[in-house]
């Protein structure tokens, strides 16, 4: 049997993915993995059972990731599970900054009691709601991972001009690209280039206030700027004075604060970009089989600390290995299955960064003991025997 604790209300279609052999619960104690929304775990302690987390959602934040790399739980996210959710917001987001439809119907809220004259007031006062087609207009997407890519796809589709930027653009995120977007090199070409900007990447220390008073003043006057992927990379301070000089012509974002707030120009959503039952479902199901994929196979798909590394199972034992990315270590590895006399059937190693993570495959064998002597070795964080 295994244990799943849940640190926040989980899609009940994601749990149902776990089968009898799965104790699942936010009661759960000692688990083996557990899945999380937003739930902030930098001040938990994880047991030693611990070994893995799943964010049911894209950002990762919350959980502490280089404590979970030093103690060998692999962390992982859902890109892509809702990134439809985020994209048809974004589409509202672009319709919403051009044609002041908010404005529109908070207006037309005060007309209320004018009985037969609320045609007239319609038709006299609508000229100040007016705002242009974003048919034709230009369209920076900043990040084309998931999201972006399907932001920047629904934008080219409704005959926008899409230029792209991603420094880290991954294989499988220039094949889903329409091949009518244009792909840009430079950060500072989408910023003259484009009358909307859309941003969807990570919060880093790289990323933090991207959209900063320097950035702005390269941009188009007029320009209207969307954020559903983080509150921190824009300044806000920056943006509430481009928006009082007119620099900026609407800003939408999905974290709202209180600098924010009731500012003209600003259109703050209550992060509600993947606040869709679709997405919850869909978010909790990539989680949960994440999690029983590693935990019954060693397998790791979508982590945000560990290589990505996947192996069909080949022998009687399967030995998973999370250690530190040093010389030496997989000859070290090896060299104790050898000595014990085990035949290796398969075998793959992977690094990111200061970690790496290596999947043999053995013949029958004194599982127990090649562990302890894998352990011991300098450098290794976590052992597990499958």
């Amino acid at each position: 049997m295994y244990k799943i604790k849940t640190y926040n209300k989980i899609s009940k279609t994601g749990l149902e993915v776990f089968d009898e052999k799965y104790t699942v619960g936010d009661e759960v104690e000692n688990a083996d993995g557990a899945i999380v929304r937003s739930a902030a775990l930098h001040d938990t302690e994880f047991p030693a059972s611990m070994k893995a987390i799943a964010r049911a959602g894209a950002g990762t934040n919350n959980i502490p990731i280089d404590r979970c790399s030093e103690q060998g739980i692999v962390v992982f996210n859902t890109p892509g599970a809702n990134a439809n959710a985020v994209k048809e917001l974004v589409i509202a987001g672009l319709l919403i900054s051009s044609r002041r439809v908010v404005s529109g119907i908070e207006w037309a809220k005060t007309l209320k009691g004018e009985g037969d004259a609320v045609e007239k007031l319609v038709e006299k006062g609508k000229g100040a709601f007016a705002g242009p087609e974003i048919k034709g207009k230009s369209l920076g997407v900043i990040g084309l991972g998931a999201i972006g890519v399907v932001v920047a796809n629904a934008a080219n589709h409704l005959g926008m001009k899409v230029y792209g930027y991603d420094p880290y653009l991954s294989v499988k995120s220039a094949w889903n690209l329409n091949h009518n977007a244009i792909y840009i090199n430079d950060i500072n070409e989408i910023f003259a280039k484009c009358d909307y900007i859309t941003i969807h990447v990570p919060l880093t220390e790289a990323t933090n206030k991207l959209i900063n008073t320097e950035s702005i003043a390269k941009m188009k006057d007029g320009v209207r700027i969307l954020n559903f992927a983080r509150g921190g990379l824009v300044d806000n301070s920056a943006i509430k004075s481009a928006l009082e000089s007119g620099k900026v012509a609407a800003y939408v974002t999905d974290f709202p604060t209180e600098e924010v707030l009731d500012v003209d120009g600003v259109i703050a959503i209550p992060h509600l970009g993947a606040s869709t039952p679709e997405s919850e479902d869909n978010c909790a199901s990539m989680a949960a089989n994440e999690l029983i994929d590693y935990i019954e196979n060693g397998n790791i798909v979508n982590s945000v600390n560990l290589p990505e590394v996947t192996m069909p199972r080949s022998g009687e034992h399967r030995v998973c290995v999370i250690h530190k990315n040093i010389p030496n270590m997989i000859t070290t590895i090896t060299g104790i299955i050898a000595e014990d006399g085990v035949n290796i059937e398969n075998m793959v190693n992977k690094s990111r960064g200061d970690y790496a993570y290596t999947m043999l495959d053995i013949g029958d064998s004194d599982t127990d003991a090649v562990a302890a002597e894998i352990e011991s070795i300098e450098g290794v964080i976590r052992v597990r025997v499958i």
